[in-house]
């Protein structure tokens, strides 16, 4: 089922309410715009959300994916590319669970079937692309996993200089499970690290 809302506050309510696999959201909407939409709809739900922004500049993209969106799309776009992203981001979703057993590296503990994280016994709530995202890094842990690795697995695409979705997702998490030392860490120009042991110096940063 495809529902169209063109109204902010009415949208809002379909998407708490209506059952939706994922929410295709426009920021410029009478009413409440798209970012209030998100940041409310994220404090009561995990669907997914692929923002379209009308202007495109890194600023309302970073302030889509700080609030929560899965994914954006800049205006004018290619319906096909829509329509591409739209399929990436429910192939994540509707993965079927994974049969491997839980994992546990320095103090994060995730669980593929039932797709829980929590940190020294403490729950955490991710959205699915956090988890995927976590889980591939955790899975690696100690290696550097590519930005274009990332991207790839999680939306079938490659990374470009302007796209921040996967930094947007890996700030997130970082606030989600980092308790004063980085268990993420950021390699120069390489990628993304999952810390195996705190006690392990790993490669220079940024």
């Amino acid at each position: 089922m495809i529902e169209c809302v063109h109204e902010g506050s009415s949208a809002l309510e379909r998407a708490l309410h209506g059952g939706f696999d994922l929410i295709t959201l426009d920021v410029m909407l009478p009413g409440l715009d798209g970012f209030e939409i998100l940041r409310r709809l994220r404090a009561e739900s995990r669907v997914p959300v692929l923002m379209l922004t009308a202007r495109g500049e890194d600023m309302d993209r970073i302030a889509g994916l700080e609030m929560g969106a899965d994914d954006y799309l800049a205006k004018p776009f290619n319906p096909r590319e829509l329509v591409a992203r739209i399929r990436a981001i429910l192939r994540r979703v509707e993965r079927p669970p994974s049969s491997d057993g839980p994992l546990e590296v320095n103090g994060v503990r995730i669980d593929p079937g039932s797709r829980e994280v929590s940190v020294s016994g403490r729950k955490v709530e991710v959205t699915t692309f956090e988890f995927d995202i976590l889980e591939l890094l955790m899975r690696s842990a100690g290696q550097v996993v590519s930005r274009d690795d990332l991207m790839e697995h999680l939306y079938n695409r490659k990374a470009t200089a302007f796209d921040r979705s996967v930094d947007m997702h890996i700030s997130h998490l970082r606030k989600k499970l980092e308790t004063g030392q980085a268990i993420i860490k950021t390699i120069r120009g390489a990628g993304y690290q999952f810390v195996r042991s705190f006690s392990e110096e790993p490669e220079a940063t940024v």
